[in-house]
């Protein structure tokens, strides 16, 4: 069983981590936000800013995001950060 997070909180990490690595607040009408689906079934979502891209992969939990070349900057494991938001509150 896959247990989902919820989108918003994902959003508020993918803008979280687009703002650290612009360097400068990313405000979420700037965010180009699309959901992902393939053979009638979703699989996560991708989000764009400037030249970061970022995707969310429902199946593994995590959130890759790429630069302007398709490098990989950073992957977030979806599960560890749900736990540290948790302790955190």
């Amino acid at each position: 069983m896959t247990v989902v997070p919820d989108s918003n909180l994902v959003r508020q990490i993918v803008l979280r981590t687009f703002s650290e690595l612009n360097g400068s607040p990313v405000d979420v009408r700037s965010l180009r936000e699309m959901i992902l689906i393939d053979d009638g079934k979703y699989r996560g979502r991708s989000y764009r800013f400037s030249d970061l891209m970022a995707m969310w992969l429902v199946k593994f939990g995590v959130i890759q995001v790429y630069d302007e070349e398709g490098r990989m900057l950073r992957t977030i494991n979806l599960f560890e950060e749900q736990d540290s938001l948790k302790r955190a509150a």
